[in-house]
């Protein structure tokens, strides 16, 4: 059983399921071990996480310990008051024209990212001139259809990562600020602000940016150094606004103190600093590496909302939720009609009804020709629903590539 503890009850013998934090967060190999030294529960404890998930058939069990599924339960009410909200995205094109554009928009971005992350390599200037131009056009996307960007996201290369979540994390920003109602320009800057936020990377050498094995404490503390690095940049960069620094120097930052690097609290980070940390965590708890594998969107919400509000703060979660929705994009659902399908678009009208793609049949245990439905409409098997997300390992599923 996977049940979820505080800190404070850690023990020798117990098995880490889930540090609850990305992996550039803590100084570990995977997220998953086994507790064999004093020395483990040490570093887990001067993390700062609140909480973390252990696997009680492989180690030691916390018998007054909460399950994951009951801590899910008490956090359903939380998601049930996003899910009452209509989703904010007003769609001026169909997701077939957007994707189109879409494409082409995160071909160039990747162009525009990779130059950038090359010219602070060599410790030349910087040009904002195209990150500019790219990020306009992924605001007016946005705009148009957001589920186009934020679905081709999804579509991620395990040697691409440093690039790739660059892009990503500057698409969800800029879908999560317009979700906020905030001006074009002020949307604009955000977006910048997100595309460069880990341009201190440049400055991490490769061993030990893309080592495949752990970490040691002092290859740890340069990792965590990129922050300060890009922040060096930028600062001697012409055209950067206070809004996109924010996001480049708080995006590790946390509102309990326990982030980095500066351990600022509360109020002390700036909103836009508050939902970079969000949508960091986000996209790196959803994308697989060479050290672990994705975690499922929807598990990865429920995992910020249970950090919440310790680390995040709770009402910029349920809005980032409302943003990608219950089941975002990705996302594995089993239907009533006993079909499992892969979330494609957000719902029109309400969050719990999005666009599906069929995949398979679980009474007849076939696949099934791709079929997108929209579970807000009828269809020949009636009002066909989610009854739950599920992890596309069980079925031997990769909806990404679903996506494609």
């Amino acid at each position: 059983m996977i049940k979820r503890i505080p800190v404070e009850q850690l023990r020798f013998g117990m098995y880490v399921h889930s540090l609850n934090c990305d992996w550039t967060d803590h100084p570990f190999l995977r997220n998953r071990f086994w507790l064999d030294s004093d020395d483990q529960i040490r570093r887990i404890r001067e993390l700062g996480v609140n909480e973390i998930e252990i696997d009680t058939d492989l180690g030691r069990d916390a018998p007054s310990a909460p399950s994951v599924s009951e801590v899910a339960q008490d956090l359903r009410p939380a998601l049930e008051a996003a899910a009452r909200q209509r989703p904010p995205a007003f769609r001026a094109s169909s997701l077939a024209e957007e994707r189109a554009r879409a494409r082409r928009i995160l071909s160039e971005a990747n162009q525009v990212a990779e130059r950038v992350m090359e010219d602070a390599r060599l410790g030349r200037q910087l040009e904002l001139d195209p990150a500019r131009e790219v990020i306009g056009q992924a605001v007016a996307s946005i705009v148009r259809n957001q589920d186009a960007l934020i679905g081709l996201h999804r579509i991620r290369s395990v040697d691409r990562y440093t690039f790739e979540h660059s892009i990503n994390v500057a698409v969800l920003m800029i879908a999560f600020a317009r979700s906020l109602g905030l001006e074009p320009s002020l949307i604009e800057e955000i977006g910048l602000g997100a595309l460069l936020h880990d341009v201190g990377k440049s400055q991490i050498p490769e061993d030990i940016l893309n080592k495949p094995s752990k970490l040691t404490p002092a290859e740890f503390e340069v990792m965590r150094s990129h922050v300060d690095l890009g922040h060096e940049i930028l600062a001697q960069t012409s055209g950067i606004s206070a809004t996109a620094l924010d996001i480049v120097v708080e995006h590790h930052e946390r509102i309990d103190g326990s982030g980095y690097p500066k351990a600022k609290s509360g109020a002390s980070i700036s909103r836009f600093g508050q939902m970079a940390a969000i949508v960091d965590v986000y996209d790196a708890l959803t994308t697989r590496r060479v050290y672990h594998e994705a975690m499922p969107p929807n598990e990865a919400l429920r995992s910020l909302l249970q950090s919440s509000p310790q680390q995040f703060d709770r009402a910029l979660i349920q809005q980032f939720i409302r943003c990608v929705g219950i089941y975002p994009i990705g996302t594995l659902v089993r239907l009533e009609s006993q079909r499992l399908a892969v979330v494609v678009e957000t719902g029109r009208e309400q969050l719990l009804k999005p666009v599906v793609r069929l995949v398979f049949d679980i009474n007849k245990h076939q696949r099934l020709m791709p079929q997108d439905i929209d579970l807000s409409r009828p269809t020949a098997y009636g009002q066909d629903r989610i009854i739950d997300a599920e992890d596309p390992a069980d079925w031997g599923l990769r909806p990404e590539y679903v996506l494609r």
